[in-house]
């Protein structure tokens, strides 16, 4: 196994939409994806685009978005996750998002593929000049509570859901070493 995160590209559409379609219309976090999304040709050239422009310091964005690094979790040369790093905090972010969101596909769940590849991310942020970063989980997503713990991070609080009938968000910090 060859974890890596792979900026989108044309290249890897057909495993992209794959991908996607393992989510069966759900959300995918850190995908940068709107829930019921259709992985087509049209909508993968789409968002290669719009991964670039996101990424372009100083691009003019949409009202309440912020820069973000999207990548493919890749194994070789087949999209397994998704991450995103998000270069600012907004309100809904500070509460709910964080700095770097993640998922795996269904089929490839509990290889080790998002610890790696969240320590590819830290190491990134680090490189980068962040002190710590900020991730969040659902309450119950035991399997993200581990992941987290298990790359240092502390955990600052408990909130409310984001919308009635959610579990609550767990927020936590991780310190980055210097790099």
């Amino acid at each position: 196994m060859t974890i890596a995160l792979t900026r989108p590209t044309i290249d890897l559409l057909d495993s992209w939409a794959s991908a996607v379609g393992e989510f069966e219309g759900g959300h995918v976090d850190g995908g940068g994806l709107e829930e019921g999304f259709v992985p087509d040709r049209a909508a993968g050239e789409a968002f290669v685009a719009r991964a670039e422009l996101y990424a372009t310091p100083g691009a003019e964005l949409p009202d309440g978005h912020v820069p973000c690094d999207y990548f493919w979790i890749t194994d070789d040369d087949q999209v397994v996750g998704f991450l995103s790093f998000r270069r600012e905090l907004n309100d809904f972010l500070r509460r709910f998002g964080g700095h770097i969101g993640y998922s795996v596909i269904p089929s490839r769940r509990r290889e080790g593929i998002v610890r790696e590849a969240l320590r590819l991310a830290l190491r990134r942020a680090a490189a980068e000049g962040y002190d710590r970063v900020l991730l969040t989980c659902d309450d119950d997503n035991v399997g993200s509570i581990r992941t987290i713990e298990g790359a240092g991070g502390v955990l600052e609080d408990v909130s409310d859901a984001p919308e009635p009938g959610q579990p609550q968000v767990r927020r936590y910090w991780i310190e980055l070493a210097d790099s």
